[in-house]
């Protein structure tokens, strides 16, 4: 099976003007591809084959002005066609939207490295053609220090490794074939997971994982987002001239303070999630229940749409999808119309003018009363016990 890891590089100053140069002229072949394309179809042809635009890019690449593509490794500029080529096919078959040309400024800066040429160490990472010269006393400039030791096996099975830049580091994300892990026989019961606004967790053995956003640092953290938020907004209205804003060294300097509190933020709930699927994973329940919840529609609501954002439900949601996965682990996801919150978990009384308010769940049949979201987890328990027995 194949495993995604993403681990951190630290490049000097050399290596990260190169960086920037290699994710430059992927933006550009990409939007290139695009253009023929384009070009192409207004002209009345045929959707351009991956040989046929390598073919006319490498044409390209002899002509005098742009001799400077050779500079970079080939293989960068050949698979930003082929993605651009994916990226129409995906549209035609109706799975994304029609493709758009990268901006330099709202783009993310990535491109591709060829997992042949890629090697890794304990603390190393060898690109290709990075250093510009073949001397031996120069190719030390291929090699990446990387945040993380002993994190990347060597010696593995690597695929479609993808450099890319976040607004403040440089990542290496790759594919690693591992062994496919063998089925848990696990004697311990299953365990059903109501994931919430109010908590992020709250499982059917009674556990309840609660919303990380409620803790004080992330509070003082959000606190201090939104006053550079505001900061920066005065900035730009005092270097507004005419129609236009003016971006000074104090705007850019302000704008990357930002970022790292934004980055911060996003590190500290990703950690969590990661922290609370482990520990569901580690008790080798023998099923996990999810709810196949709508969180597009979610946010959708004002009401609620940042605290779903800040929840990282999706993000909940695909992390214990893999890690089931990983360990052998049945996942079963109930059915978006499922009732579970409305059914009584005592009973199977239905009660249907329950509202989102109400946070407890009162029984008119049975005179239960129990927590509105535990009474959820448990409902997704039967579901899952019933699916599996049947």
């Amino acid at each position: 099976m194949l495993k995604t890891v993403r681990v951190k590089l630290i490049p000097n100053k050399k290596q990260l003007t190169r960086l920037f140069q290699f994710a430059g002229s992927a933006r550009y072949a990409y939007n290139w591809a695009l253009e023929q394309e384009k070009k192409n179809y207004e002209a009345g042809g045929k959707f351009l084959s991956d040989y046929e635009l390598r073919r006319r890019f490498t044409m390209l690449k002899n002509e005098p002005e742009n001799q400077w593509l050779y500079t970079i490794s080939n293989n960068v500029c050949k698979q930003a066609v082929k993605d651009a080529i994916i990226a129409y096919q995906k549209f035609f078959k109706g799975l994304a939207e029609h493709p758009k040309y990268k901006s330099r400024k709202r783009s993310k800066p990535s491109f591709y490295a060829d997992p042949l040429k890629i090697k890794f160490t304990g603390t190393h990472v060898k690109l290709e053609n990075i250093a510009q010269s073949k001397k031996r006393n120069r190719q030390s400039a291929n090699w990446f220090r990387l945040a993380e030791h002993e994190r990347i096996p060597t010696g593995a099975k690597y695929s479609n490794p993808r450099i890319s830049f976040d607004g403040l580091n440089w990542f290496l994300t790759v594919g690693i074939e591992v062994e496919a892990p063998e089925a848990i026989a696990s004697t311990n019961d299953g365990i059903g997971i109501d994931l919430g606004v109010k908590d992020l967790a709250i499982c059917s053995s009674g556990h309840i994982y609660r919303n990380i956003n409620k803790m004080s640092r992330v509070r003082r953290l959000k606190k201090k987002q939104r006053r550079l938020q505001r900061k920066i907004s005065r900035k730009y209205k005092l270097n507004k001239k005419g129609e236009s804003y003016q971006k000074t060294r104090s705007i850019i300097r302000s704008e990357k303070q930002l970022l790292r509190v934004t980055h911060k933020l996003t590190d500290i709930r990703t950690n969590y999630i990661q922290q609370v699927t482990t520990e569901i994973i580690k008790r080798e329940p023998s099923f996990i229940v999810l709810e196949d919840l709508n969180v597009k529609g979610m946010i959708k609501n004002k009401h609620l749409a940042r605290a779903v954002q800040e929840q990282k439900l999706a993000e909940f949601i695909r992390i214990m999808q893999y890690k089931s996965e990983w360990h052998g682990i049945s996942l079963i996801t109930a059915d978006r119309f499922y009732a579970s919150s409305k059914i009584c978990s005592i009973c199977g009384n239905v009660k249907k003018d329950l509202k989102l308010s109400d946070r407890t769940y009162n029984c008119a049949h049975c005179g239960a009363v129990i927590d509105r979201d535990l009474n959820a987890s448990i409902n997704l328990y039967h579901y899952g016990e019933s699916i599996i027995t049947h």
